[in-house]
């Protein structure tokens, strides 16, 4: 397990979004749906941004899990042409498409949002830190169905050495200089999709 604090980085880390899908989304409720939709979507956006590979999974599209979001679609085609459809695996790192094609990456660093938490995210973050990779939770670009297994699930990804943050962390963390031409962006893209908003002084 790696345990050094080092900084996520653009040029060391990748974006793992696992089934946000519009029928596993109906089962958020210790969150707003909107919330995670919305940081979801941002983190999509930063990630192209910085051109940090992003991979996609989904599970059984037709069933009640339904499509991935189709803005994923939007933002992320060639992402989200190339997701890995699992056909009912409950933690994908046991998919070998979706962990071959993670450490294809190259990066040993991974932030991972799922939906749910307690059922589609917990899992291959243990997996992942199992296997010497450094993992984040992004929890507000994921949610449960009940606060109990949500709190449950946050305790024991930290117990096995997953980092839990949320989506205006990482992405200042990705970021490290707003007064770059990507830092640029991405303090935009956090006014505008992510922060509250905000009332002129005056």
């Amino acid at each position: 397990m790696l345990t050094t604090s080092a900084p996520f980085l653009p040029e060391d880390t990748a974006l793992l979004l696992i089934d946000h899908q519009v029928g596993t989304m109906q089962l958020i409720k210790n969150i707003p749906v909107a919330t995670v939709r919305a940081n979801t979507l941002a983190l999509a956006k930063a990630a192209k941004i910085l051109n940090m590979p992003v991979i996609l999974t989904s599970s059984q599209e037709e069933r009640l899990q339904g499509p991935l979001m189709p803005e994923l679609k939007q933002l992320l085609p060639d992402a989200f042409e190339a997701r890995i459809r699992r056909e009912g695996l409950v933690n994908a790192w046991t998919d070998d498409a979706f962990r071959s094609a993670t450490i294809a990456t190259g990066r040993r660093n991974l932030a991972m949002a799922g939906v749910t938490t307690d059922v589609c995210l917990v899992f291959p973050a243990l997996s992942a830190v199992a296997e010497g990779f450094r993992v984040q939770a992004i929890m507000d670009a994921s949610g449960s169905p009940f606060e109990l297994s949500e709190d449950m699930s946050r305790r024991r990804m930290q117990d096995g050495g997953v980092v839990l943050t949320a989506t205006n962390t990482l992405i200042a963390e990705l970021a490290q200089n707003w007064s770059t031409p990507a830092g640029s962006q991405l303090i935009q893209l956090l006014f505008t999709d992510v922060l509250p908003p905000v009332t002129p002084a005056g």
